[in-house]
């Protein structure tokens, strides 16, 4: 029998709606009550860690996590759970893939729908995730986030939808799991497993979205205190011409800047050698960040400096897909 910790956060998952139909945290987690359903043969030890609508999690609240499933292993766990508001669901999940890494499997969750509406998704999304943790295959594939019949990777999900159950979806790779009547399968797995021991996420780093005309926007952080920036930048890797002085003035105060695209699918690349294009950036010491968003380049930047990686640590560990 396999001992599985439960780490709810609060969420979607755990509100209620209201006869207004305002959805909100009650004072009681209803999750706390949640039947495991065909899940007995499973030892489960239940903690209401937080409880906190999604929006209001911190990278503090990511540690405080890390944290508790990091003596959960002392404890003899062999995986973990975790419910989580959808809306920074895939930011706590990186956090923790990126941490912890494939020690035990981790799994994440969360609902669209609160607990009282109609077409609920929360205790089905909850049983699942509890499937997959108990599943031999998820051993050494680090987090996962399991919603609507579908596993993925932490690194690569996010979510796409504002209200829709199948909100969470892999760009460009898809699902590396589907549960089905028969159990969970797993069909694709990530070649490599990098991470990080840290003890503090100290550090100011803002997320700048590039766009026409943008004009020199970065100017504005040549005068601030920040430990980093990440831009999301246009097509491959490429940015308006009057953001380069910025860009050089950023450079040379040794703030790392990282660069992901803002497109959907597909990576970032160094192509094009006009003035402000990807390869010009690359050669100036800008980071390619590549397949992952620009809130989880954040994070990942925040890791880094935060186990006091330079240099060429820093540009490998941002840069590695």
């Amino acid at each position: 029998m396999k001992k599985i910790l439960i780490l709810h956060t609060g969420g979607t998952i755990a509100m209620s709606q209201d006869e207004s139909g305002g959805v909100s945290t009650t004072q009681t987690n209803p999750l706390m009550d949640l039947p495991s359903g065909t899940l007995d043969a499973a030892e489960l030890v239940v903690e209401d860690i937080l409880n906190v609508p999604s929006p209001h999690i911190t990278p503090e609240h990511m540690l405080l996590i890390k944290q508790r499933i990091e003596h959960a292993l002392t404890e003899g766990f062999q995986a973990v759970v975790i419910t989580h508001g959808t809306d920074t669901l895939e930011e706590t999940a990186y956090f923790l893939d990126i941490t912890i890494g494939d020690k035990l499997p981790i799994v994440l969750t969360g609902a669209m729908r609160s607990s009282n509406e109609i077409g609920a998704d929360g205790l089905y999304n909850y049983q699942s995730a509890i499937k997959v943790a108990l599943a031999d295959e998820a051993i050494g594939k680090g987090t996962l986030v399991v919603m609507n019949d579908e596993i993925h990777t932490a690194r690569f999900v996010t979510k796409t939808h504002t209200t829709n159950v199948a909100t969470f979806r892999t760009p460009t790779f898809g699902p590396i799991g589907l549960i089905a009547k028969g159990g969970v399968r797993f069909y694709q797995e990530l070649i490599r497993h990098d991470s990080l021991p840290v003890d503090q996420v100290d550090g100011l780093i803002p997320i700048i979205k590039a766009y026409a005309g943008m004009g020199d926007t970065l100017e504005l952080f040549t005068h601030t205190k920040i430990d980093g920036i990440v831009i999301e930048a246009l097509g491959a890797g490429n940015l308006p011409p009057k953001t380069v002085p910025s860009i050089d003035k950023l450079i040379e105060k040794n703030i790392p800047i990282v660069l992901v695209s803002r497109c959907f699918n597909g990576v970032t690349s160094g192509v094009y050698d006009y003035e402000g294009g990807g390869r010009q950036l690359q050669r100036k010491g800008v980071m390619f960040c590549d397949g992952i968003n620009s809130q989880k380049a954040r994070l990942k930047l925040l890791v880094a400096l935060n186990a006091s990686l330079g240099g060429h640590e820093l540009y490998d560990f941002i840069t590695q897909s």
